[in-house]
């Protein structure tokens, strides 16, 4: 279990988070939802201790951050690295034996070849591989849809599905909703970084309408479009 008490994060004089209380629990997967600088990323980066912040974390172990797998929006590769390496390397971080890397390939990536050249959508799946092989306990998961096709999102769909199974603490953000509809437990709507709505899955199809309207609104008719 996660437990977030009064966390709050400033930039200056900008307060990007706001006294945010939040609990996770195992075998579930949550949702995190918000326009674009709503405070979903920092948020994650508070609970990973990727960003200093104010207010309290509590979990069931001693070092959370040690069991966290932390999926980037765009993540980060050395340049001289290849996509087998940057498996190894992760799996070494947690002390964690692999073997044939290969087999485990579920997105056929071409692990041979410097994963600096490969596309947004490639990197991302390469970096969602190396933190399933570290097996983890908590998975945090910054827009894991963006940039990869459609095939992959199936698959990252059911991936979700099974850390769900076996016990994981899943946290989502992502734009798409039908992919969080299909996942989640629970969805959490973020506002100028406050937590202002938690809804439960029974009620997701309201929430989906009530984010329509509160995003679109009269937008699309003030454009005159003819």
């Amino acid at each position: 279990m996660i437990q977030i008490k009064n966390l709050s994060k400033k930039y200056g004089q900008k307060i990007v988070l706001d006294s945010i209380n939040l609990e996770f629990k195992k075998g579930k997967v949550y949702g995190i939802v918000g326009k674009n600088g709503a405070g979903k990323t920092t948020l994650f980066k508070c609970i990973s201790r990727l960003e200093s912040y104010e207010g309290q974390i509590f979990s069931d172990f001693n070092k959370l951050k040690d069991h966290i797998g932390f999926l980037l929006t765009n993540p980060f590769f050395f340049s001289k690295i290849t996509g087998k390496e940057y498996i190894q390397f992760l799996a070494n971080a947690r002390q964690v034996k692999l073997e044939n890397i290969e087999d485990k390939n579920i997105f056929d990536l071409p692990l041979n070849q410097y994963a600096s050249t490969y596309s947004t959508g490639m990197k991302k799946k390469l970096a969602l591989t190396a933190i399933l092989l570290q097996k983890n306990k908590v998975y945090i998961l910054d827009e894991p849809f963006n940039g990869v096709d459609i095939q992959s999102n199936l698959i990252i769909t059911e991936l979700i599905k099974k850390l769900k199974t076996l016990g994981k603490t899943v946290i989502i953000s992502s734009h798409i909703f039908s992919t969080l509809a299909e996942t989640c437990c629970e969805i959490f709507l973020m506002k100028n970084g406050k937590i202002v709505k938690k809804v439960k899955q029974e009620d997701f199809s309201n929430l989906e309408a009530e984010m329509k309207q509160f995003t679109i609104g009269n937008q699309i008719e003030n454009l005159g479009l003819q």
